[in-house]
Order: C-alpha cells, then structure tokens, then sequence
C-alpha cells in the first residue's frame, strides 16, 4: 500500500479468465468503512474516479469514511491485457464474469454487507443491467449515477457528428480495419473498446427495447418489476449529449424510478458551475458542490429517508423541439 496524506490506495488484481486479469483500485482509512463500488463508463477507465493528485470522488468517499473499490473494466486501465484486435469479449462478458469478480473480491475483503454503488455515464446502465439479473447475490444499499443515460434520443448537430458520425460511422469502419476502437489514440476517449463491446453498447444505444442480445431478456421490464436501491441520478446543465438531462432522466424513467431523484447540476439550480460529462467528475470544485449530497444520499438511505421518483431542475424539452 501507498500512502496519499491521510487514504491508503491499493491495487487488487483478479484472474477471471486463464489470460484476464482485473484491477481494482482500493481507496480507504486502513481498511475501514462501509464499501463504495465505482465503475465507469465506455472509452473510459478507473481513473475518471481519480487523480494522482488525491483528487476525484474515490478519494472524496474515502475521506468521508468509505472504503472504495474502483473498477478498471476487463482490457481498461490496469486490467491486463489491454484490449486488442485479439480482444473477444463484450458487454455480456461483462455482466457476467466481470462484474461477479469485482463483486465476490469485495465480499471476500470486506463480508457480505450492504455496498453503495456509484457510476459514470455508461456504468450506470452497467450497474442496472447487473442488478436486473444478477449472477453473485449482493446487497446494494443505495445509488448515484452521474450523466448515465442508455439512449442517445436528442437531436442537435453536436451529437450527429458525435454520435452518428464519430460513434456509429466512423468507429464501425475504425474496428472492422483495426479489430478494436482505439478510442484514446483517437482522441475520442480515455480508453479502447473491443469489437464485441462496442457493437453491443450499440445495440442498447440506439435499439428502444432494451433487451439481451442472445435471448432478449428484457431488461427494463425486469427493473420495473423489482425494488431497486434508491438511486440518485445526477447530470450537468451543460451536458449536452452524453448525459443530457432529457435522455438521463428517461433511464430513470425506464427503471420504474422508484425510490429515485432526479437533479440537474447548474447554476439556476443553486450550483456553482454548469457541469458537462467529464467535469461533473473532476472539476476540483465537485468536492464541495454536488459530492457532498451523495454522500448525503448514501447516509439519508441507510436510515430509509427514502422518496419517491423526485426530480430538480429546470424543463428541458422533449427532442425534436431544441437543438443543444
């Protein structure tokens, strides 16, 4: 372990297959607290959570007095290997290997408690479609997703050349030449995606239903059927594509909402700053703008001060009718 001022980090590494290795990243006051799983989004790693400066939400949870496990998902990050056009797996390896690790070495380290979960804009439906079918059992306290979203619904010209052009278009001819989206040396993102991943993160984008891709299991309708943690789902004013308030407040939505609250993080409402995708994260004022309130959040839910579907902010309206 190395010390940063006053939170021990810690690197875990987890075998999940005979060549793949998970990393997970460990923030805590020696070992002490309840446990935070964090896990990010696509073309992303661990380290949206994180600098090396002792900054980001991992650390934040872990000077509340949380003990925090940040996933580096399977070829992202630390994990080994890294992805590659040899890569063959998706989002259904994901579901059911990965996050059963992650899950399971938390459990060994820590018993089997109430965790808190939080996520980055892809992680989000990650987390959900996780709890909608679960492989290893486990006990989720309470959520807070920021700018998560499952469907890309709004129209402006910014997201056809982002979404359209960049994601659907040009990313498919960059993996059928290359075998993998090498998003980072494409400065398109932070991290790569397998072919695999990436067409089924596709599927889910842009197909309304939101079903499995081998046995159409229906995902949303399971969620809806279910009592979920309650969820706290964050997005910035000036998010405008990735977690756009209109298409993350329809992922709420879809779940059935229950136990959930809805908030948009801007200026008209109280906020410092009007946040985007990634400065939502790792803007060095977060830690005393919107952090405090998932914390809050967490705290509020473990003595069930629970609501019911809320929502903050100011109307956005329906796609089609704005442009961002």
């Amino acid at each position: 372990m190395a010390k940063q001022t006053d939170i021990l980090e810690e690197s875990i590494f987890i075998p999940v297959t005979p060549t793949d290795t998970l990393h997970l990243k460990r923030f805590s006051q020696h070992g002490q607290g309840a446990p935070v799983f964090l896990v990010h989004g696509s073309i992303e790693n661990g380290r949206i959570f994180y600098s090396n400066s002792g900054k980001g939400l991992a650390p934040y949870f872990a000077r509340q007095g949380y003990d925090v496990f940040v996933a580096d998902l399977r070829g992202r990050g630390q994990s080994k290997p890294s992805i590659s056009a040899a890569s063959d797996f998706g989002l259904n390896h994901t579901l059911t290997e990965d996050f059963p690790a992650f899950i399971s070495k938390i459990k060994e380290l820590k018993g089997d408690v109430p965790q808190y979960w939080a996520a980055h804009s892809w992680g989000g439906v990650l987390m959900l479609a996780y709890l909608a079918r679960p492989t290893v059992p486990v006990q989720v306290q309470a959520m807070a997703f920021f700018g998560s979203k499952r469907r890309i619904s709004i129209r402006s010209f910014k997201k056809f050349f982002m979404v359209d052009v960049m994601w659907n278009w040009f990313a498919k001819l960059t993996v059928a030449a290359t075998g993998a989206l090498y998003a980072k040396k494409l400065k398109m993102g932070s991290d790569s995606e397998s072919r695999l991943t990436h067409r089924q993160t596709h599927a889910w984008v842009v197909e309304q239903p939101w079903l499995h891709w081998h046995d159409n299991f229906d995902y949303a309708a399971a969620l809806q059927q279910m009592q979920l943690p309650p969820t706290l789902y964050l997005t910035g004013a000036k998010d405008d594509v990735l977690g756009h308030p209109i298409d993350v407040e329809k992922l709420m939505l879809e779940t059935g909402c229950t136990r959930s609250e809805f908030k948009v993080v801007s200026k008209q409402n109280g906020y410092l700053h009007d946040y985007d995708h990634i400065n939502l994260l790792t803007h060095p004022d977060a830690q005393h703008d919107h952090f405090p309130e998932v914390v809050q959040w967490f705290k509020s839910r473990s003595l069930n001060l629970q609501p019911s579907c809320a929502m903050q902010g100011q109307e956005f309206e329906e796609e089609g009718n704005r442009t961002s």
